[in-house]
């Protein structure tokens, strides 16, 4: 299954300039789901982060994650009835290999390692072509509104 980002919209609950992910280029509901975000020079975090050499930050790579991982866990256990949910992340665990740049395309990977009746534990990658950027583990949950 793939998600544009019309459909993306729909399912997490973040808004310009917080959408990390561009679209959704393969996703097994419940297992696991690869995302695609797109680095431009025009992306807001870059009038901080650094003026004088964009740097994509590090909190902006996690929240690709977590925002990939919000389509999973969304697309596997439905909408909540319709009512608007929170996710909530309550650990993160990350570690940062290589910068990322305006220009790159980041590929985000995130993996269900366990499933939580309101929530779920992820294992997450983010790669630039090949080379693995960062990685993380996201434990979260969700409630509605």
């Amino acid at each position: 299954m793939k998600l544009s980002f019309e459909d993306i919209k729909k399912i997490i609950p973040q808004r310009f300039p917080f959408i990390m992910i561009d679209k959704i280029i393969d996703i097994e509901p419940g297992k696991s789901a690869t995302a695609i975000k797109n680095i431009s020079g025009n992306d807001i975090f870059f009038l901080g982060h650094f003026p004088d050499k964009a740097v994509m930050p590090g909190a902006a790579i996690i929240e690709a994650m977590a925002q990939a991982s919000i389509v999973l866990f969304a697309t596997a256990k439905g909408d909540g009835n319709g009512k608007p949910q929170i996710y909530l992340f309550g650990s993160v665990k990350a570690r940062f290999h290589h910068p990322v740049f305006p220009g790159d395309q980041l590929i985000i990977k995130v993996e269900n390692v366990k499933s939580l009746p309101n929530g779920a534990y992820v294992s997450g990658e983010a790669f630039v072509d090949e080379k693995k950027v960062s990685e993380a583990e996201l434990v979260f949950s969700v409630q509605n509104e």
